[in-house]
């Protein structure tokens, strides 16, 4: 790894510069599933070492940041950028807040950041088969807690596994997220409504209530509270008619499922 001096001697950077940068490292924390309150102490330490006062105004889809430099008030702009599309992945968040303070703590200069983040942002994301057998065994333990037993459990891992799949596979397509979750609940719904026709397992409604839960959107719930919390109301507002929307869609696949089989009292 290359060797990076300290800026003891005081290196002039550009307002531009930095706000390129931090849009590109803030842009990228919101997809990867960090709340706001992250995001401003990642970018707040990257800007006290370099003695910068930042306004930033995060929202779901982008973020809007007016860089100045308290030495030079002259050298100071406002820039917005969008982000790019959610794929929580929480080794980014970590990865970048060791980033942070190991510049803060060291001293480093702005081009250690960018070599480094262009690293980090390369890091593979986790298979999709994984994944989805990681999401099986989720849900099908959910089941066993739902009073359901080994067979009910075994339609669960199976309905979340291939729902999981469906899902990725229109991702890939690029049709729009709301119709990939509605076409996942569907699917995850068909499978395990089969289960509940045929009378596999005892508890075969367990397996049905229990097999979409990989769809919940935990991520921009819990990020939605925390903002609510700190009083970053716009991103809050906006986490919650997004995670609300997504309860709407996986709603609507498992209604339709379930009334094209004749399933009732469900």
């Amino acid at each position: 790894m290359p060797e990076f001096r300290n800026i003891n001697e005081k290196e002039k950077i550009s307002a531009q510069r930095f706000a390129d940068l931090i849009l590109d490292i803030g842009t990228f924390l919101l997809a990867s599933g960090a709340h706001c309150g992250r995001l401003s102490s990642n970018i707040g330490r990257l800007a006290a070492t370099w003695e910068f006062d930042i306004n930033m105004s995060p929202t779901f889809n982008g973020l809007t940041v007016t860089v100045k430099d308290k030495n030079d008030p002259s050298n100071s702009v406002t820039c917005y950028k969008n982000s790019p599309p959610h794929n929580v992945h929480l080794a980014i968040l970590t990865a970048v807040s060791h980033m942070s303070w190991k510049v803060q703590e060291e001293n480093l200069p702005i081009s250690y950041v960018e070599k480094e983040f262009a690293r980090i942002k390369a890091k593979p994301n986790y298979k999709d088969i994984v994944v989805a057998v990681a999401v099986g065994f989720s849900c099908g333990g959910l089941c066993l807690f739902s009073a359901g037993d080994e067979k009910n459990a075994l339609v669960a891992f199976v309905a979340a596994f291939i729902g999981y799949l469906v899902r990725v596979f229109f991702a890939k397509k690029k049709f729009n997220p709301m119709i990939c979750i509605s076409i996942a609940a569907f699917i995850t719904t068909l499978i395990a409504g089969f289960g509940r026709l045929y009378g596999f397992g005892e508890h075969p409604e367990a397996a049905m209530a229990t097999g979409v839960l990989y769809l919940i959107p935990g991520v921009p719930l819990i990020n939605c509270v925390i903002d609510l919390i700190e009083g970053y109301l716009p991103s809050a507002l906006n986490r919650a008619l997004f995670g609300g929307f997504i309860l709407l869609c996986i709603a609507a696949g498992m209604t339709l499922c379930i009334t094209l089989l004749g399933i009732g009292n469900f």
